[in-house]
């Protein structure tokens, strides 16, 4: 491949989680591109998006460094103050509370198109040069950098190549970046709803035999919901009437919050638990749901991803205080044990919990909600699971 101009980094892949990298990456000085293949669509007020994020406050600090967490507060963010969890079968509840930990939100549910809006909107301004609609269809790479070739018929070159382009990466396959995983089955529901009582400013997850069911806060009193189930169930879930699917999801939380009423359209995608078994090789590097893809239950899947994002910005920003070149592949391993131990520890964790809730086995049934309300009476614990999911 012919060379056309050689960048510091080129981010292949558009969404939230790749948008943040670039602007990362730009703000540190860095000649950046991004390829994308297809433009994220508006943000609309009145037609709200049905995947929604539980934000946490360590990201929205990067967000707030690189000039763009103020744009998405002001126009719709949900600050949640609380979370409640607790198993169907019963037994006690956990509960996680602002109040207590001294802060003032524990975080933010955010509509996805409205991150990736105002993350497309700061591209420009950051200098980042953005190719758009645009497929990486080959690569070749030696020790000094990495060349591409689009499907627009660009070539381009750079220093490091970033894969942040999704579960079914390219990229990713194009370098050989092996992955390993398992479907689960199951697939997720979403739609926004509303319910009798007030939601509190509170994130609620009930654990039931057939998946967890969370119903997240949103602004105008509205809820949205991850309710997973398996692929059978969820098919039929979503072939119901709205009357009968609100009654159904009603009686599903227990009605926890009264009478749940279905106010938008409904959609499922399915759940699997993906890890590329390494995150670099050689100048190319794995983010996001390219490096790996976990269970919603926590809510933590874009949160993992931005950890990826601030992780690189601080190995440049490291290399660059110390004078040092910071593409060398000493310190590109060393930011992926980091960040592919910690995914993986959280991945296997959520793996862990999904398994031992979504079954209806007695002896496992009888330990897991003392277990919960236990973990729910021991303060030091609570704090230091919220302080890990905060990423604090």
């Amino acid at each position: 491949m012919s060379r056309r101009g050689r960048s510091d980094v080129i981010v292949v892949g558009g969404g939230v989680v790749g948008a943040a990298c670039a602007l990362a990456l730009a703000a540190q000085d860095l000649d950046v591109e991004l390829v994308e293949g297809q433009v994220p669509a508006s943000w609309s007020a009145q037609q709200p998006d049905l995947r929604v994020y539980a934000f946490a406050p360590d990201n929205a600090a990067l967000l707030e460094q690189l000039g763009v967490w103020n744009a998405v507060r002001a126009t719709r963010a949900q600050a949640y103050r609380r979370m409640r969890v607790w198993d169907a079968a019963g037994g006690g509840e956990l509960t996680f509370d602002a109040d207590r930990m001294g802060r003032t939100q524990l975080g933010w549910i955010i509509e996805h198109s409205l991150l990736a809006d105002r993350l497309w909107a700061a591209l420009p301004a950051a200098g980042v040069q953005v190719r758009c609609p645009a497929r990486v269809e080959a690569m070749e790479q030696d020790a000094s950098g990495v060349r591409l070739r689009l499907d627009d018929g660009a070539r381009l070159e750079a220093r490091l190549v970033v894969a942040a382009d999704g579960a079914g990466s390219t990229l990713r396959q194009l370098a050989g970046l092996p992955v390993q995983g398992h479907d689960y089955a199951q697939r997720g529901v979403v739609a926004y709803l509303r319910s009798e009582g007030p939601h509190e400013d509170t994130a609620w997850q009930r654990f039931l035999p057939t998946g967890p069911l969370a119903v997240l806060p949103c602004t105008d009193g509205r809820s949205s919901i991850v309710w997973t189930l398996s692929q059978d169930e969820a098919a039929r879930v979503l072939a119901l009437d709205d009357t009968a699917f609100s009654r159904e999801l009603t009686t599903a939380f227990g009605g926890r919050l009264g009478e749940l009423t279905l106010d938008s359209p409904r959609a499922a995608f399915p759940l699997k638990l993906q890890l590329a078994q390494q995150y670099v090789e050689g100048r190319v590097v794995a983010i996001g749901d390219a490096a790996h893809v976990v269970h919603p239950l926590a809510g933590q899947g874009v949160n993992l991803g931005l950890r990826d994002v601030a992780g690189l910005q601080h190995l440049v920003a490291d290399a660059q205080a110390r004078r040092a070149d910071w593409d060398t592949p000493h310190r590109l391993q060393r930011w992926a044990r980091t960040r592919r131990s910690e995914n993986a520890v959280a991945a296997y964790t959520f793996d862990g919990i999904n398994r031992l809730f979504s079954t209806d086995e007695l002896h496992t049934t009888l330990a897991r909600g003392p277990l919960l309300g236990l973990a729910g009476k021991l303060p030091p614990l609570t704090a230091l699971l919220w302080r890990r999911a905060a990423g604090l």
